[in-house]
């Protein structure tokens, strides 16, 4: 089923990122943050599981959209109320000092840069993602403020910190 899915993104995913993949977490992990799969758009996870001919997850994720669940904007936090939001909002031209602070190596800003080269945000956006996949677990809110206040962006870390 993973290769098959596989198959059906190679218009989506570029070969190398797709080789890459081990697993179907991995593949909706590229899928979502490329925007294919969204909150409020799950039609092309739901033409791959046809495709696949999984009907039993075509009807759970159904099911799951017809309850609301997929929506429920009550109980999710704004998404600019996060840490990441707040930073994407309020860090401006200088986003490269911050992300530079945070080790986040030139080579893999230039390529964010070099993928995003005319939104300012978004490069900043996926440098910070970036940043958080290097580290892991390790990826703390804390080390984000200290960065910001180590840039003499201490209005934007005190935003963070509330």
């Amino acid at each position: 089923e993973l290769s098959a899915m596989k198959f059906l993104c190679q218009d989506k995913i570029r070969k190398r990122k797709l080789e890459s993949v081990q697993s179907v977490g991995d593949l909706f992990t590229i899928l979502l943050e490329q925007h294919d799969i969204t909150r409020e758009n799950v039609s092309f996870l739901e033409q791959l599981l046809r495709d696949v001919k999984r009907e039993d997850l075509l009807s759970k994720l159904k099911q799951f959209v017809d309850e609301g669940e997929v929506k429920a904007p009550e109980d999710q936090p704004d998404p600019h109320e996060t840490p990441m939001g707040v930073i994407c909002d309020n860090v401006g031209r200088d986003w490269r000092m911050l992300i530079r602070k945070l080790d986040l190596s030139d080579v893999k800003i230039d390529r964010i840069v070099a993928a995003n080269p005319r939104d300012l945000r978004e490069q900043l956006f996926q440098s910070l993602r970036e940043w958080q996949r290097w580290r892991g677990r390790d990826a703390k809110v804390a080390d984000l403020i200290t960065a910001l206040r180590g840039c003499s962006m201490n209005l934007v870390a005190d935003r963070v910190e509330q």
